[in-house]
């Protein structure tokens, strides 16, 4: 799935726009424009892949960005994941038989953890679970719920159900430009033989290269990428060297 270490701009839309959240909270947002143009320039700048989120979608429960989203396919010849909304198999695989590569599952897998293995037995390896996690407890429904679940016992679960890679976000830096946590990344990936990507206060090229170095097969980046910290560029030739 990653045979690099990746990096991959993130794509999160809301009401039609790119935004980035501050710990995930509504009403934290900046807006960053057009969901196709900014996908456009990422891969413009080297993108392999494209992380996109319907944020309405992780929300509300259903996805309210699909035009935009069936845009950057069309537009986009690289691989691309989108999480936000996804709830049933059904809605996963019309996603996967429309050209996406991964879908993301949060919420649905949590409350109905077999949609993995019934996902993953039409499509192997293209569920990437995600793990959203604050104060060591994965939360669901656009990070406003609990689950009291650990995410490194979680992940090992979806694993042998046959999720395809995890992603895993710590909610408590994310958004915030203060830099990464590395331990709970190398918690998980100790845990798992599936690809772990990690998100969540990347803030430096030497977060990027933090994660790496522990474990990560990938990592999501979105507002240091948007605010200008550094380019992909940068980040890509700092963890090839």
């Amino acid at each position: 799935m990653f045979p690099e270490y990746e990096v991959i701009p993130a794509v999160d839309m809301q009401d039609g726009q790119v935004v980035q959240l501050v710990g995930g909270e509504r009403g934290t947002e900046t807006t960053y424009g057009d969901p196709v143009e900014a996908a456009t320039e990422w891969v413009e700048a080297g993108a392999t892949t494209l992380h996109l989120v319907d944020l309405d979608g992780a929300f509300e429960g259903e996805r309210q960005n699909a035009a935009a989203i069936d845009a950057i396919l069309d537009t986009c010849d690289v691989s691309t994941q989108l999480g936000g909304g996804i709830r049933t198999a059904e809605d996963a695989i019309s996603l996967l038989d429309r050209g996406l590569d991964r879908v993301i599952l949060g919420t649905a897998a949590i409350e109905n953890p077999d949609i993995v293995a019934e996902i993953s037995t039409e499509y192997p390896g293209s569920v990437m679970v995600s793990l959203d996690a604050s104060d060591g407890e994965v939360l669901v429904s656009g990070w406003t719920e609990g689950t009291g679940l650990d995410p490194v016992a979680a992940a090992a679960r979806y694993e042998e159900l046959g999720a395809g890679a995890i992603l895993f976000t710590d909610v408590d830096v994310e958004g915030q430009l203060e830099g990464i946590r590395a331990e709970p990344v190398r918690n998980l990936t100790d845990a798992v033989d599936i690809p772990v990507v990690a998100s969540g206060g990347v803030t430096t090229v030497s977060d990027v290269v933090a994660l790496r170095d522990a474990g990560a097969d990938a990592v999501v980046v979105g507002t240091a990428l948007y605010e200008g910290n550094f380019t992909l560029s940068e980040a890509q030739q700092a963890v090839s060297e």
